[in-house]
């Protein structure tokens, strides 16, 4: 019979317990008496007690963040060829001070100096305004070329002589300046309140200068109704339609006979042959109120009546007035029943 005791459960546990103890504390003294692996650095490392050597100080680089790898930009050097032991090298900084230096020392010489400054403006295309006078309102004369705004002196020229159509302004360097003028071109000869002015086809009034030919005279009582202004021109004296309503009345206006101008009957004339003749102001039914008087008058004539007035203000209801009846007003239905004669529409 043998005198072993068997182990419990528990001491079994604690045996296994303290091998594996034993074991871990065993390893661990193994790993740190073994020799440490060599750790390669991919960056160079300079010892501290080492003496940078004049090659290196000259191959200094700069890394910048360029998006590709590998890519070193050296520090700029400068050095003059008079001078081979004069040599410095850049600062940012000090290039900046030097370039904004530069730039505002040419920026001062560009608007100080004589050479650039306009003497007059050279004028193209006037032929009643003279040179002098539309230099004297460019406002460029004396001044740098840098600081010369076109828009503003389109706007002057345009502003100062409504007898400009157009103004084009272009500023070439050193010193020139030209402005291209387009005149307008008179259409009436406008007389009102014992002075006259001309009028261009769009309506626009300005001063007389020299002499036009083939103005269509008209003799005003009343002012007319102003016209649209648009940008970059004077406001209208009178509207394009009234314009309009002239230029095409003007070539019925009998020899002798001056055509006039009232708020309340509009255009019209007076009739060498003893009447007044009234048209309105509208000018895209002035054709047909030309054909109606036609009309009218060739019927009147032919039965031997001499009227005082016609009207043709409205075309579709013309109407006369006789001379010795001044109150009744004949319509030209009585006209076409009487003498049994009819108007061409």
């Amino acid at each position: 019979m043998s005198n072993k005791r068997e182990l419990t459960r528990a001491e079994i546990v604690r045996q296994r317990r303290n091998e594996r103890a034993a074991k871990e504390i065993t390893q661990t003294a193994q790993q740190a008496l073994k020799p440490m692996v060599k750790v390669t650095s991919r960056t160079p490392t300079i010892p501290i007690n080492s003496v940078v050597s004049k090659r290196v100080q000259k191959t200094r680089r700069f890394n910048l963040s360029l998006g590709l790898p590998e890519v070193h930009l050296p520090k700029p050097k400068f050095s003059f060829p008079a001078f081979p032991r004069l040599q410095f090298r850049a600062n940012w900084r000090l290039t900046s001070f030097i370039i904004a230096l530069v730039l505002g020392v040419a920026i001062y010489l560009l608007l100080t100096l004589p050479y650039f400054y306009v003497p007059q403006a050279t004028i193209l295309g006037n032929n009643r305004i003279t040179r002098e006078e539309i230099n004297a309102v460019t406002g460029v004369t004396g001044q740098s070329i840098f600081t010369i705004q076109t828009d503003e002196v389109q706007n002057r020229v345009l502003m100062n002589y409504p007898e400009l159509l157009s103004a084009q302004v272009n500023v070439y360097l050193p010193n020139h300046v030209y402005v291209t003028v387009v005149e307008r071109q008179p259409v009436l000869l406008w007389q009102q309140n014992e002075g006259y002015t001309w009028i261009d086809s769009t309506g626009v009034a300005f001063r007389p200068r020299g002499f036009a030919e083939g103005l269509i005279l008209v003799n005003a009582i009343d002012t007319p109704p102003t016209g649209i202004p648009s940008e970059n021109s004077p406001t209208p004296y009178m509207q394009k339609e009234l314009v309009d309503a002239i230029t095409l009345l003007s070539t019925v206006v009998p020899a002798g006979s001056t055509l006039t101008y009232t708020s309340a009957d509009g255009l019209g004339w007076t009739d060498s042959r003893g009447w007044v003749v009234a048209f309105g102001e509208s000018a895209h039914d002035m054709p047909l109120k030309i054909r109606i008087y036609q009309s009218l008058v060739d019927s009147l004539i032919a039965s031997r009546k001499v009227p005082q007035f016609i009207s043709v203000v409205h075309p579709d209801a013309p109407f006369y007035r006789m001379t010795e009846s001044p109150i009744v007003e004949n319509t030209v239905d009585e006209v076409i029943t009487d003498e049994s004669t009819t108007i061409d529409e």
